[in-house]
């Protein structure tokens, strides 16, 4: 018998799609039980710090930070912040005293997670991508359950502990109302043009917006619009840089109607992060996945490769992009067939009941 979620902790973020799901995997607890008390915690000064209090939640921040691949003075301070991060992490999770502590990855949920097991608390850890990060592998040895977003990771993880979900999308793209005509009219574009919509995740992708820069007085010759979330970092310089040129392009630093945008587009050009891949097989657009090489283990490489292996998207090389992308895009915008057979294989992908099924699996393992 499956008993409810009372008091939980859920820990991670660091970028969207950390933070995303984590949302979603908390909405669904509150809905199926509204006193519920849920804590979240993250990172000092990251993104969830001020995503997760816009959605209704408290959290709190752990003063963890990552890894630097050169040599800074961040790294020497690491050990300091880590084991200060394990000492707040006690101190949360000894006076919350939650019944299950969920880590969906980034800063925070390693220390959030090493303290619930050694305090006997079941965790949860929330695999978001086809090749699980050490901190994740190493944590699954105490884990109670790993609910996974790709199949036959046994060589990770226990199999007893794998129960495979799909990942947690935004609600409001589970089921998309907006009509097409009234996302674009929303966005001020035109419905008589294709639209692209340009996602180089949360935080923007420089070699992205560098390719649409490159391009921009050939894109605006051309029959073709954009939505183009670029990145707070970004928009400043990329408005002064096409501000004499007449585009068709909706610049964005971020988007929060990502239903909307999605609703808008005919082909998608994204990075490939889990949240993104996991959306984008929801919605089913032909998706041309560019993967950050600025990731531990390359694991965006592997999660385009799960699409691209059965046909469901392109991919492109990030060191290519900036020649490469714009004559990809319009190939494929002149290619009905290629585009119906990449939007069939990526909705035959899709898991649309991953947060329930996240949901239902902790409950059980309370019971």
């Amino acid at each position: 018998m499956k008993e409810q979620i009372n008091r939980v902790v859920i820990s991670g973020g660091g970028t969207g799609g950390h933070i995303f799901p984590a949302i979603a995997i908390a909405d669904e607890i509150k809905r199926r039980n509204p006193q519920v008390d849920i804590l979240f915690v993250g990172a000092e000064g990251k993104m969830e710090m001020e995503r997760v209090p816009k959605a209704g939640y408290s959290i709190e921040g752990l003063p963890i930070v990552g890894l630097q691949r050169k040599l800074t003075f961040s790294n020497f301070l690491l050990p300091f912040k880590l084991f200060n991060s394990l000492l707040k992490a006690r101190r949360i999770i000894k006076r919350f005293k939650p019944q299950l502590v969920i880590g969906v990855g980034g800063y925070a949920s390693g220390p959030t997670l090493k303290i619930a097991q050694i305090l006997g608390i079941p965790t949860v850890i929330q695999e978001q991508n086809s090749f699980p990060g050490k901190t994740n592998i190493l944590l699954s040895k105490k884990a109670s359950l790993i609910c996974t977003a790709y199949a036959n990771l046994e060589q990770f993880f226990s199999k007893e502990k794998i129960k495979l979900t799909g990942n947690p999308v935004r609600q409001e793209l589970s089921n998309i109302e907006i009509t097409k005509e009234a996302a674009l009219e929303g966005f001020g574009l035109s419905p008589l043009h294709k639209t692209v919509l340009v996602i180089g995740g949360s935080l923007g992708a420089k070699t992205l917006n560098d390719s649409m820069l490159k391009n921009i007085e050939h894109i605006s010759n051309e029959k073709l619009q954009f939505i183009w979330q670029c990145g707070k970092g970004y928009i400043d310089q990329i408005n002064e840089s096409i501000k004499d040129i007449p585009t068709q392009i909706k610049l964005m630093p971020f988007i929060s109607k990502m239903h909307a945008a999605y609703a808008a587009a005919d082909i998608v050009v994204s990075r490939s992060g889990a949240l993104s891949v996991s959306e984008l097989c929801l919605v089913g657009k032909p998706v041309i996945l560019v993967p950050s090489p600025n990731v531990s283990e390359d694991h965006q490489t592997k999660n385009a490769m799960a699409l691209v292996s059965v046909n469901a998207a392109l991919l492109m090389r990030d060191a290519n992009v900036r020649e490469d992308l714009v004559p990809a895009l319009y190939a494929l915008v002149e290619n009905e067939e290629k585009k119906m057979e990449l939007s069939r294989n990526m909705k035959s992908l899709a898991k649309p009941n991953a947060t329930e099924d996240i949901v239902d699996a902790c409950e059980t393992l309370l019971s």
